[in-house]
């Protein structure tokens, strides 16, 4: 019987179905996944924003002006899947797009002053998810970590 890396046969149970649903990362994530950003739709729309949208204005939060592919980057997301979020933002009037000026070939990504108001607003999604969820700050700040040495293991396998 071969078993999986990293598992000793003695440390198998036999009575232990590996591929049973509930015990498989990847849908305990993706159901996770679609849950909070559920939570996060009802109060992102009346600020106009997608969770996309909120993430990238996140990011421009943090640092404006930032490249677009900067943005990728922090958000793990290809530069071709920015742009039409970019687009919508920049028509909704919170950020503006134009060549970088030490680099003609990138494309800097600026907030408006409409962008830079909407933060004022965003404030208040934390703490309305936190309530929504019923959960712990400290709770979900260790979830948070987890989260991310999983991600940066799933870096480590590429």
């Amino acid at each position: 019987m071969t078993h999986p890396p990293n598992i000793q046969a003695s440390a198998v149970d036999v009575d232990v179905d590996l591929l049973a649903l509930d015990r498989q990362v990847c849908f305990a994530l993706a159901v996770a996944s679609r849950n909070v950003i559920g939570i996060y739709r009802p109060i992102l729309e009346p600020m106009g924003l997608t969770h996309p949208q909120y993430l990238v204005m996140l990011a421009l939060w943090e640092q404006s002006p930032l490249r677009v592919s900067e943005i990728a980057e922090r958000l793990s997301l290809e530069p071709a899947t920015l742009s039409p979020l970019l687009k919508r933002l920049e028509a909704a009037g919170h950020v503006s797009r134009e060549r970088d000026r030490t680099d003609e070939r990138a494309v800097a990504v600026s907030l408006t002053p409409s962008g830079r108001r909407l933060r004022r607003r965003a404030e208040r999604i934390p703490p309305a998810v936190i309530e929504r969820l019923g959960m712990e700050v400290a709770e979900l700040e260790d979830i948070r970590d987890r989260l991310t040495s999983l991600i940066d293991a799933t870096r480590r396998v590429d």
